[in-house]
């Protein structure tokens, strides 16, 4: 991994594939021990989830249903603070187990519509699970179910997360150099 440039910005390696993929095993068996019965449904909010998204499936060894929806809250580097339904989930989840599926949770706001956007849609449970988790940045009081790997509040790049389209494909995470 070498530090690498988007649209003028440099970003430093921060977190390997393999680190990655140990922390989406551990939540996929976590999920599974507790849903082994159950037939849940995977609700990944794009765009940034598809990697994410793509290796827990393979880990998850239960039946599972998935769908999409699609917000977007930032521009660049920065949370605008408003979210936009850009697409909704296609299928009905009325009285089904749903496990919403994030790339990164960082102020909340997403967390927080998606919770109004699912309780209106009278899911019977709701979890989130988020491989990354800004602890410094959350400023919910909602609770995040589980978490793969919990970093600082410094923007990154890398594994489904992007910077304005830049990014998404790296296998690796990169953070923004200071």
């Amino acid at each position: 991994m070498n530090e690498i440039e988007i649209h003028g910005k440099k970003f430093i390696p921060y977190i390997a594939f393999e680190e990655i993929e140990h922390a989406i095993k551990e939540m996929a068996n976590k999920v599974y021990d507790e849903y082994k019965d159950e037939t849940p449904i995977f609700i990944g909010v794009l765009n940034g989830v598809v990697m994410f998204m793509s290796d827990f499936l393979k880990q998850y060894p239960g039946n599972c249903e998935i769908s999409f929806l699609k917000l977007k809250s930032y521009e660049g580097t920065e949370s605008t603070g408003k979210i936009q339904i850009q697409m909704d989930i296609p299928m009905n989840v009325e009285g089904r187990h749903v496990i919403i599926l994030e790339d990164i949770v960082d102020t909340g706001n997403t967390l927080v519509e998606l919770h109004r956007i699912l309780q209106e849609k009278k899911v019977k449970s709701l979890k989130v699970a988020t491989l990354l988790f800004k602890p410094d940045a959350y400023k919910k009081d909602l609770e995040v179910d589980l978490v793969g790997i919990s970093i600082p509040d410094k923007f990154v790049v890398g594994y489904g997360l992007d910077f304005d389209g830049y990014g998404r494909n790296l296998p690796d995470i990169y953070q923004i150099k200071s």
